[in-house]
């Protein structure tokens, strides 16, 4: 080759690879828009992830970053669809939120295909970083071992030692009700019956009724969102509260409360991986999501958004490349530390070590403020909230 015919392609070499470091990192919200679900993530979970690119800088590696959202409608294969899309065309590099178990499952085989970070902070499915695990993939908030361990050991303790569950019949319904059968069983009660109900469901009438003649001390709510707050505020209007059963709900958000309302919610316990009144941090962090989404406060899963995003940014600039295999190293290398998260480690399942809260629901006269709506009852350090090695079948673990 001539010399200067090299010293034009040594340029032009040049060039490209530096079109190529000025091309966004772009990161995926996945979530529900307008559905169901929508209230504990969605438009949120969108607020949350741009906040944490605006407190981590507006580049890494040189390159602008951009978020993205898509609203996978609470369907598997549009969430699938959504996700190839991004991967294959957009150049989007992480996704994050996945509320919904089933889409969040759907959405983690492409992941897995494409070698592109998932992290599912609103997908609650303990088989996420179960059974169906891979190396890029992450949970970031909590998930249904810790969720129905946490409150079955509370509840039994309390005394309540027959259950009966109302199960939502879906991936994270089934997951939910598998870990709390499991979890009374362990804590030393017993499980007398199940039913199922369908996903969105708004009459329960029928399944409370089977609850109700039961017998069971404590009826167990292994569903989400707005089948739990149909779920409470019936059994209130059946009058099973005040019969002597106990509601116990697996998976109780603040935006729940905040539709429920105190005067039927009041002495609710619940288990919690986040509360916007922690301390000094999560309140500075809540006031400023809050001034971007309507006054209100965050759930655990949106404030689980923004950690995440941060982190991954974070591994991304110390691994100084955005390839999938090598981030997702680094983010199980680096401690998590945010308002959220202190120090937490990242175990090789993608199963963050983080503490959990047994909180309970205060009574309208204890709520101060708007929001105002839980009180710390204990703390469950993360190595006793998160499954156990020995009993999860991840093979990344073994």
């Amino acid at each position: 080759m001539k010399p200067w015919l090299a010293v034009i392609t040594a340029c032009f070499a040049l060039f490209c690879a530096s079109l190529a470091d000025a091309q966004p990192l772009r990161i995926g919200v996945m979530t529900d828009i307008n559905g169901m679900i929508s209230d504990i993530s969605g438009a949120g979970s969108v607020v949350a992830a741009r906040l944490a690119v605006e407190d981590f800088g507006p580049t890494v590696l040189n390159r602008p970053i951009e978020v993205v959202v898509g609203d996978h409608q609470n369907k598997p294969d549009i969430g699938a669809s959504i996700a190839r899309q991004w991967f294959d065309r957009d150049g989007v590099q992480m996704v994050i939120d996945l509320p919904n178990s089933s889409v969040a499952l759907a959405v983690e085989r492409v992941a897995d295909d494409h070698k592109k970070i998932f992290i599912a902070s609103t997908g609650l499915a303990a088989d996420i970083t179960g059974k169906a695990c891979i190396p890029t993939g992450f949970q970031w908030a909590t998930d249904t071992y810790a969720l129905a361990h946490g409150i079955a050991n509370a509840v039994v303790k309390a005394g309540g030692k027959t259950w009966f569950l109302l199960t939502a019949d879906y991936a994270f319904g089934k997951n939910l009700a598998a870990d709390g059968a499991d979890a009374v069983k362990k804590a030393g009660g017993t499980l007398i019956g199940q039913v199922l109900h369908p996903f969105d469901a708004s009459e329960f009438s029928t399944y409370l009724i089977a609850a109700k003649a039961s017998g069971a001390q404590v009826i167990g709510l292994a569903n989400g969102a707005g089948d739990t707050i149909n779920s409470i505020k019936q059994a209130h209007e059946f009058g099973i509260d005040a019969g002597g059963q106990q509601i116990a709900a697996f998976l109780l958000y603040i935006t729940d409360v905040n539709s429920i309302g105190l005067e039927v919610a009041k002495g609710t316990y619940l288990v919690n991986s986040f509360y916007w009144d922690m301390d000094d941090k999560t309140r500075a962090f809540s006031k400023r999501f809050a001034a971007l989404h309507r006054g209100r406060k965050p759930t655990f899963a949106q404030a689980a958004v923004y950690s995440g995003v941060f982190h991954y940014l974070r591994a991304v600039k110390a691994a100084g490349t955005d390839d999938g295999p090598t981030v997702a190293a680094k983010m199980k290398e680096l401690p998590v530390d945010d308002f959220y998260t202190h120090g937490a480690k990242v175990r090789a399942d993608g199963r963050i070590m983080r503490d959990h809260y047994l909180f309970q629901v205060k009574a309208p006269a204890e709520s101060k403020e708007p929001w105002d709506y839980y009180k710390l009852i204990a703390t469950i350090p993360g190595a006793e909230a998160v499954r156990p090695v020995a009993e999860n079948p991840c093979p990344l673990l073994h």
